[in-house]
């Protein structure tokens, strides 16, 4: 018989790492934070290792919790699924999305209301861990970062984003120049460690003068670290949008770069028989269209100044 660690400690570990917080996996499985808290504690007595590295403003996995929740996320879908297809057909169609959880936390989910308000006979369901991974069988469809050249499947472009600094009103009133970075902590995202090295070149300064990084995991942790105070993050357009609209980031400099994957749709082709599936790809196609229409080509921060970047104080 196989000796399998607590479910509720399995669960509870898959929905602190998918959701970036003992308090989000809470509230999702109606429990408290302690509890949540005390059932990973278990899970890792069990194991004999740490899943999660634990800081002031989030929570970051270690390389083994890495490689533990895909495996989770992927094997509680399926047992969904099982019990679905047990229980019988649902009487409404059902579209399950995979999509990387940034992704999902600040473009989809906020917009998922007004498919409901045109589709109220469609269940959407989503699932995380699609932003690099092939389409998985289960799934109807999935939004990736780069596209998906796979035999039998078609990838649409969505967008492609602009990428640039941002941070709290309080730490931008600090960075007047670019150089001003030199002095500041800068937030990193462990899958996109591109982002700021491009964005440095772009703004002609030297890498290796930054004293100061905090790494994260997905990018909603490094934006949530931002919105606290911790230091300045790179923002993709789509996730601070709303953040920048309402004051909450401020990008203090002009300069902004294309991010140079861009997300897309991906979908087998028989989906096209899917009235379904079709409805919410017709839907995801026209929200990406009018991103990319409102979208500005360069952050609403302050004007770059044009004087040379200044040097780091000793």
């Amino acid at each position: 018989m196989r000796r399998l660690p607590s479910l509720n400690a399995l669960r509870a570990f898959e929905s602190a790492a998918r959701l970036g917080s003992f308090t989000a996996a809470a509230a999702e499985l109606s429990v408290t934070q302690a509890a949540v808290s005390r059932s990973v504690k278990l899970l890792e007595a069990q194991l004999g290792c740490s899943l999660f590295g634990r800081h002031a403003n989030a929570l970051t996995l270690t390389d083994k919790g890495r490689l533990l929740l895909p495996e989770l996320t992927g094997a509680f879908e399926r047992m969904a699924m099982g019990l679905q297809r047990i229980a019988g057909s649902p009487a409404r169609p059902v579209v399950t999305v995979g999509v990387g959880p940034t992704f999902a936390m600040r473009w989809l989910i906020p917009r998922l209301v007004r498919f409901q308000a045109l589709h109220p006979g469609i269940e959407i369901h989503t699932t995380t861990g699609g932003a690099a991974a092939p389409l998985q069988s289960e799934w109807t469809c999935s939004i990736t970062l780069g596209r998906d050249r796979s035999p039998g499947v078609t990838s649409l472009p969505l967008f492609s984003p602009d990428y640039f600094p941002v941070c709290s009103p309080r730490l931008a009133a600090r960075l007047r120049a670019p150089g001003d970075l030199y002095r500041a902590t800068l937030l990193d995202v462990r899958h996109a460690p591109g982002d700021w090295s491009l964005w440095l070149a772009k703004a002609n300064l030297d890498e290796a003068k930054i004293a100061n990084r905090l790494m994260f995991e997905y990018y909603a942790f490094a934006i949530q670290a931002a919105l606290d105070g911790a230091g300045v993050a790179i923002g993709l357009h789509p996730y601070i949008v709303d953040d920048l609209a309402a004051g909450r980031l401020v990008a203090p400099f002009k300069l902004s770069v294309r991010k140079q994957q861009g997300w897309y749709l991906t979908f087998r082709n028989e989906a096209r028989d899917n009235p379904a599936c079709v409805a919410f790809m017709d839907w995801v196609a026209a929200e990406a269209r009018a991103e990319r229409n409102s979208g500005p080509a360069a952050p609403p921060g302050r004007l770059m100044p044009s004087r040379r970047p200044s040097p780091p104080r000793a």
